[in-house]
């Protein structure tokens, strides 16, 4: 009668994980296991609205495992330590997990991995949360791939629609050894400030098989244009739960092709467009793994010695909490802080002003958003942040600048998203809500601040900058 421990990390789901379904196939016994080890992750630590997010993640799942006779056990510090203790305790020959590919996940499993086997203990780890794991897709030349467009059309060839694999049933839990409480982990703000996250989400499997239900019901069909719209429901939102594995990839590719057929084929909605965004996904974990250093150096080389502009931490706070006076900047900053999430193309604009207008250093976006962001991931946010500062791989150029005015007038028309996220602007005209400093009277009405930046002086600046340093 053999024990096995399985150890949930990112993959805080019973359906089509890999590793769960494995141990309950092989073994008499499994006895499921969280352990909260992030000090190997410097300067990377997650963030605390992540924190958030894996309490309540944790809560469900341990819900979840309660209703099938189980308990989830806790524990905190050194994962190998931890293990070790339940291994004693419990008699446990194998340990299985689902693999992580960021650089000190990989380190720490190597590691983990190597001490168990001398030790003849087991381990057995299984692929879990990508649609093809990074080392896999390379190009002719065996090297990994710096460009999306082909990445993404020699990996999206090798995908097929396979039914996911479904909870273990009939399964014996090992005897529960006694553990943590799920609060002795410290995930939750001392001082609450997550109202606004409450509100907003329902971390857990449930909550991410409702929020894909709702993405195919409500938006797929209309998604190629939806999604770039940040005043309606257009995108999935399901970057926090494929984050924490609460889904799998799979497990959406699966619910959208099974959506798509039960549709009549005149209106049938194409997939494409949204998996080609899972596939960015992909891309930025791909990259990661290749490229370890990135998420604190540029991918490109050349940006090693590039001028940023002296640290302002004036101009940073007032980025940080939706002060700078340009309304689609200061929404999105208001939606991040307010709800843990922001739009996709929000993301894009008040980047593009922090790195090109105001000429800080990514990082300074990229650490505020680790922090604050509910679906925080160390390839997507280094991705992102890169590619919109212009130093990442196949990233916009740095002289491609995104104009906030433009950028709210052709995607928020009618200033729904303006209004819902700055209130003080709520009763402003349409023509003046795009640039309320066009009447001074506005900021001494409503105490909206007056923008704190000139945008076409500043991206002139920018630009000159850039020339500058290029030709160098």
């Amino acid at each position: 009668m053999t024990t096995a421990i399985v150890l949930f990390r990112r993959d805080l789901r019973l359906n089509d994980n890999a590793a769960l379904a494995a141990a309950c196939a092989k073994h008499a016994r499994v006895l499921p296991v969280y352990i909260h080890d992030d000090q190997k992750d410097a300067p990377w630590r997650i963030g605390q609205a992540s924190q958030w997010w894996l309490h309540h993640s944790l809560r469900a799942l341990q819900a979840a495992l309660r209703e099938r006779g189980a308990r989830l056990y806790f524990g905190k510090g050194d994962t190998l330590r931890v293990l070790r203790h339940v291994m004693e305790s419990t008699g446990a020959q194998a340990v299985y997990w689902n693999r992580l590919t960021e650089p000190a996940a990989v380190a720490r499993d190597s590691h983990i991995k190597k001490v168990l086997l001398e030790q003849s203990i087991a381990v057995h780890s299984y692929p879990a949360s990508l649609l093809c794991e990074p080392w896999r897709a390379k190009t002719k030349q065996g090297e990994p791939y710096r460009v999306f467009t082909p990445y993404w059309r020699s990996v999206r060839a090798g995908i097929h629609v396979t039914a996911p694999l479904p909870e273990p049933i009939e399964v014996e839990w090992a005897k529960w050894p006694g553990s943590l409480p799920l609060e002795a982990l410290e995930l939750l703000p001392r001082i609450r400030w997550d109202k606004g996250l409450v509100e907003t989400w329902r971390p857990g499997e449930r909550g991410a098989f409702e929020t894909l239900a709702l993405f195919c019901d409500d938006a797929l069909a209309d998604y190629a244009t939806g999604r770039d719209l940040p005043g309606r429901h257009g995108t999935s939102r399901l970057s926090p739960h494929l984050h924490f594995g609460e889904i799998s990839p799979w497990q959406v590719l699966h619910a959208l092709h099974a959506h798509t057929q039960r549709v009549d084929a005149r209106q049938r909605p194409d997939i494409e467009p949204y998996l080609r965004e899972l596939g960015w996904r992909e891309f930025s974990h791909h990259l990661l793994y290749h490229f370890p250093l990135t998420s604190t150096e540029p991918f490109n080389p050349k940006f090693a010695h590039f001028p940023w502009a002296k640290d302002d931490d004036v101009q940073l706070e007032r980025w940080r909490r939706g002060r700078t006076g340009i309304p689609l900047v200061d929404a999105g900053m208001r939606e991040l802080w307010h709800t843990g999430w922001m739009h996709n193309r929000v993301r894009m604009v008040v980047a593009s002003v922090l790195t090109k207008n105001l000429r800080q250093h990514w990082l300074h976006g990229a650490k505020w958003f680790w922090d604050t962001l509910v679906d925080a991931d160390l390839a997507n946010n280094t991705l992102g942040w890169q590619w919109v500062a212009g130093c990442g791989a196949d990233a916009a150029p740095y002289f491609r600048i995104f104009n906030p005015v433009s950028q709210a007038r052709k995607f928020d028309p009618e200033g729904v998203y303006l209004r819902r996220w700055l209130p003080e602007l709520a009763n402003v005209p349409i023509k003046l809500l795009h640039e309320p400093w066009e009447d001074p009277s506005i900021a001494k009405r409503t105490g909206y601040p007056p923008p704190m930046l000139d945008l076409a002086a500043s991206r002139k600046e920018a630009l000159e900058s850039f020339e500058a340093w290029h030709r160098r």
